[in-house]
């Protein structure tokens, strides 16, 4: 749960990409800024591949961590929004209702610590292992 896993069936959430392939031996960003073509592209073909996935965004609905890595390509937490923006996906692939999955998403929300530190998070393997036991229930 500490280390982000990929995760590709459409009846998961995904985390972000990253650019280590998710291998816990070792960790780091691409070194590429902002303005590197090489990067840009990589990003452009990323957004077209979760707009493939999630038809009903827009590109200007799509959130930057789902397209980006994060500086260590093992993170295991998105935002709330990268969650909310996949929840009709999964809700669609799994059968179940956006209503229920948003529930089993809200049931996931990790708060900051002492309600100070830190963002509102979800862990993408915690919240994939709860939609799994909602349904086999």
């Amino acid at each position: 749960a500490n280390v982000g896993q990929v995760f590709t069936d459409s009846v998961y959430f995904w985390v972000r990409p990253s650019n280590v392939d998710y291998n816990g031996e070792g960790s780091g960003g691409s070194n590429k800024g902002t303005n590197n073509p090489e990067y840009l592209a990589r990003v452009e073909e990323r957004i077209d591949a979760f707009l493939a996935a999630h038809p009903y965004l827009s590109r200007e609905e799509v959130p930057a961590e789902m397209v980006t890595a994060s500086g260590s390509g093992l993170d295991p937490d998105i935002s709330i929004r990268g969650a909310e923006v996949q929840i009709r996906r999964v809700a669609a692939a799994r059968g179940m209702s956006e209503a229920e999955v948003k529930r089993i998403v809200e049931e996931n929300v990790c708060k900051p610590w002492l309600g100070l530190f830190g963002t509102y998070k979800v862990n993408v393997l915690k919240l994939n292992v709860a939609l799994d036991t909602a349904q086999n229930e």
